[in-house]
């Protein structure tokens, strides 16, 4: 079955809101076999009317988000009933969730809010319980003399819009749609090589398999692999990914490389420092957003200056006089200069030139020495080149520090 998106908000457009709904509607949908088509996102007003009528021909369950609100740019009720030739009726239902709702936050009550009151003859109302505007559910055909798909308004803000997906659109969505559909998605997040690598490696053998779709989504230092199919025939390609990526395949549900080390130091009950100087806090800020940090990361330092590396970390002035700051010792230094201060099982530590400028023939911008200092074993250090703009430098550092950190702590649970 087609399904279409169509987002509704002029905030949209001007960029001053981000849309949260594509990526959660056709998360949920998937399972049941369902795939976005297509997504559309207008303006408020006359256009949210001339692009229903567009797209009803082409679409059999259409999501519609926003424009259900009190205003008077909230449109999307009136140009749906318009649309299929339908009344709007006043819903008392809903006028006396929408009344009591304003009665308990202690909101004053206008007529414009009454609007929200006001359905089309024989839609389902969906009940908000996060907000004052229901959804709407119109099924197809609800008007014999119009050809319409399945049809449904959605509220426009994120908290309101979820619950109501997962309460009351997913169960009629399980009732229309054939349950033949079925289709499996597996994903593979891979980091250490480039997309161009990973598609030699995997493509023409996955791309041979019938029934199955192969895609690929890059971001600096990562490549997620994404695989589409019957499950059954999924476990061939899915054997071809696992034997040839190896190692370099970090995760395989949505966590991120650095819930992945948090997870397996929590495991082992060891902990980590960070040394920064190039990423300038990257690595402490990405490890402290995964819940659970706290009983692994001991300790953060950003030393930017030589002044910070010399005064905070011990690291040898005559090591950054002979090498440079930016150097395979001077990293050892400060891997080791964070782990002997903060007392902890693993340090990594990051050097680089960022640039624009700082660069020179023997180092170029972009150069990055990571090194990796633990309790039992020799430091590990590491030399990168990330040429690139600073930030897009900063995340395959911090890319490459982690990956250093995963793969020691893999090899050592295999021991």
């Amino acid at each position: 079955m087609r399904a279409i998106v169509l987002n509704t908000g002029t905030e949209l457009l001007l960029g001053d809101v981000q849309d949260a709904h594509l990526a959660f509607i056709a998360r949920h949908i998937f399972p049941l076999g369902l795939r976005i088509e297509e997504r559309r996102t207008v303006s408020d007003g006359v256009a949210i009317r001339e692009t229903l009528a567009e797209i009803f021909s082409r679409s059999e369950i259409l999501f519609v988000t926003g424009g259900l609100g009190p205003t008077t740019d909230d449109v999307t009720r009136e140009a749906a009933a318009e649309l299929l030739g339908l009344k709007l009726v006043r819903d008392p239902e809903v006028m006396t969730a929408i009344s009591e709702r304003f009665a308990t936050r202690g909101i004053q009550f206008t007529a414009r809010v009454e609007r929200q009151a006001f359905v089309p003859a024989g839609a389902e109302v969906l009940r908000n319980e996060s907000g004052t505007a229901p959804g709407l559910y119109l099924r197809a055909n609800l008007n014999p003399h119009i050809c319409s798909p399945h049809l449904f308004l959605l509220p426009g803000p994120p908290r309101e819009l979820q619950p109501m997906f997962g309460l009351f659109v997913m169960p009629i969505l399980h009732s229309i749609v054939p349950a033949s559909n079925s289709l499996d998605c597996r994903i593979y997040h891979v980091t250490g090589i480039g997309e161009s690598l990973v598609e030699e490696a995997i493509g023409e053998r996955i791309s041979a398999i019938p029934g199955v779709e192969l895609g690929y989504c890059s971001r600096p230092g990562d490549v997620d692999v994404r695989i589409i199919g019957e499950s059954s025939v999924l476990e061939r390609a899915d054997k071809i990914i696992r034997t040839t990526l190896g190692n370099s395949i970090y995760s395989t549900n949505e966590a991120t490389l650095e819930e992945v080390i948090v997870g397996l130091l929590t495991k082992k009950r060891e902990t980590l420092a960070l040394a920064e100087s190039c990423t300038g806090g990257l690595l402490t800020n990405r490890i402290t957003n995964v819940p659970g940090a706290s009983a692994t990361l001991l300790a953060g330092y950003v030393v930017y200056s030589n002044e910070a590396k010399i005064d905070v970390l011990d690291v040898d002035i005559k090591l950054i006089e002979q090498y440079g700051a930016v150097s395979e010792p001077v990293a050892r230094g400060l891997a080791e200069g964070a782990r002997m201060r903060a007392k902890s099982t693993y340090a990594l530590s990051t050097t680089g030139i960022a640039g624009p400028a700082g660069g020179s023939a023997e180092k170029p911008v972009g150069t990055v020495y990571v090194a990796l200092a633990s309790a039992e074993n020799e430091t590990i250090a590491r030399k990168f080149f990330f040429p690139s703009d600073r930030e897009t430098f900063k995340e395959l550092a911090a890319q490459a520090a982690f990956d250093l950190l995963r793969k020691k702590l893999m090899s050592r649970s295999r021991q």
